[in-house]
């Protein structure tokens, strides 16, 4: 056999045989890389206005009430076609749309959460120390605490009054607010702090807020400035200093998202993880208008603390939604979700050359890749992971493929390097077969993360092709 065509044969034979990463600027046409930067505006500005799960609650129930979905309440009848969707506690949200064939073949859904890490002010947060108000915080999900000294904070949140009337509150986002600042030790006098690890350089305890200076009326009474602090606030919003006992008040970055890089490529932003993959799956379900299988799309709270709570992933709300449906359409509840199948649409880290060291090159997901399937997550041993079934995954590639969705696979780092978890575990609990599906992300838990626009298309492109399946 001749050189050339032995060369022509291996080449034959590595494109039949071996696999190889697509990147999404080299395999996409101009007409789709233009659409998934026109979709990059919509999901920015999704980002822009849901910074807390009860924000995010109400952006999806205006983005889909627009869509003709309707409230769904326990008991309704429902019929074909039809499109509901049903607000828990305004801080979790199920939207669905009933197939055309019978539920007993499963509920086909997509499940992600909206909440991210962030720090949210404690129940008797206001003090004055040495002339400067603060509040204290308490951090929720995991973050780098040192991440968050130094960089402009504002203040989202609700607070019930005594007689049970709720306030929204809003600090810090329009460029006429105050923003809030936690503070950090100049690197003159931080000899001794730098010989501490990143770990324990900042401690929760001083994830103070610095909330004002000045004293009420320019007195030098005691707590004059914590006073003056309440006053303003009482003022703008009605509340006491015993409110904050029924509130949930949080501090999250006070910037908005931004294209990153000259080409534009790239964004960044506040809660990429997970709102990233929410937004996908409400726009993929809001394209729905008949459906062979019934569809749903879940997004969650609480998942960076375990899912735990009456609005989590563990909650039996959601289930309580399929079965109710079944009750409604005589069938098997126990059938439905044994033939049910879901998209655990849930963020994975990508490669960062900065730091290489924690990732293996090969089973990690990279940026422009497109949205990154991983079938196990966990740490060491998968401990904590659902880890998908063989045959699972070979019908998700088979559905990506036919659709022409650009994906790649990926894992958590190293074996050894750490490891998470999604809320995959606790939908295949109740017997459906679940797959982790989203977007890579570069700094993830940060204040500010990035991710690319053609893999934020692909995710959406994934999801509506699953919903299509």
């Amino acid at each position: 056999m001749e050189k050339e065509e032995i060369k022509k044969e291996i080449a034959t034979l590595k494109n039949e045989l071996l696999s190889s990463r697509k990147n999404t600027f080299t395999s996409l046409e101009s007409d789709e890389l233009d659409a998934a930067y026109d979709y990059a505006k919509g999901y920015m500005s999704f980002l822009d206005a849901g910074k807390t799960e009860r924000e995010c609650v109400a952006q999806a129930r205006k983005m889909l009430e627009k869509e003709g979905f309707k409230p769904y309440t326990f008991g309704m009848k429902v019929s074909a076609g039809e499109k509901y969707y049903y607000d828990n506690r305004a801080k979790s949200f199920v939207a669905f749309v009933v197939g055309s064939e019978s539920l007993e073949n499963g509920v086909y859904f997509a499940a992600s959460h909206i909440d991210s890490p962030r720090i949210d002010l404690k129940q008797h947060p206001l003090y004055e120390n040495e002339n400067i108000g603060y509040f204290k915080t308490h951090y929720y999900g995991g973050i780098k605490k040192y991440q968050w000294t130094t960089i402009p904070l504002a203040l989202h949140g609700t607070v019930t009054k005594k007689d049970g009337e709720c306030v929204d509150i809003v600090i810090g986002e329009d460029m006429s607010d105050p923003v809030f600042y936690i503070s950090d030790l100049l690197p003159h006098l931080a000899r001794e702090q730098m010989k501490k690890t990143l770990g324990d350089g900042i401690t929760g305890e001083q994830l103070n807020l610095i909330a004002g200076t000045r004293p009420y009326g320019d007195s030098d009474e005691k707590d004059a400035v914590k006073l003056n602090i309440i006053k303003l606030l009482n003022e703008k919003y009605g509340i006491v200093e015993d409110d904050f006992l029924s509130a949930e008040i949080s501090a999250v970055p006070a910037f908005n998202s931004r294209d990153v890089g000259l080409d534009r490529s790239l964004i960044a932003s506040y809660g990429h993880d997970d709102r990233v993959c929410a937004y996908p799956s409400l726009t993929a379900i809001a394209e729905m208008d008949s459906p062979k299988h019934t569809v749903m799309a879940i997004l969650s709270d609480k998942e960076e603390i375990g899912s735990a709570g009456n609005t989590g992933m563990q909650s039996r709300i959601y289930f309580d939604i399929i079965e109710a449906l079944a009750k409604n359409m005589n069938v098997s509840d126990a059938v439905v979700r044994a033939n049910s199948k879901c998209l655990s649409s849930d963020v994975n880290a990508a490669f960062d050359p900065n730091f290489p060291e924690p990732m293996e090159k090969n089973n990690c997901c990279y940026i422009n890749n497109g949205v990154v399937i991983t079938k196990y997550t966990g740490s060491g041993g998968k401990s904590g992971s659902n880890d998908a079934s063989a045959e699972f995954c070979g019908y998700i590639r088979k559905v990506l493929d036919e659709a022409g969705v650009i994906w790649q696979t990926g894992e958590l780092g190293k074996v050894d390097a750490g490891g998470g978890g999604t809320v995959a575990k606790y939908i295949a609990s109740n017997n459906v077969d679940v797959i982790d599906l989203g977007v890579p992300v570069i700094s993830m838990h940060a204040p500010y993360e990035v991710v690319s626009k053609t893999d934020v298309y692909m995710t959406h492109k994934a999801i509506k092709a699953f919903f299509e399946a």
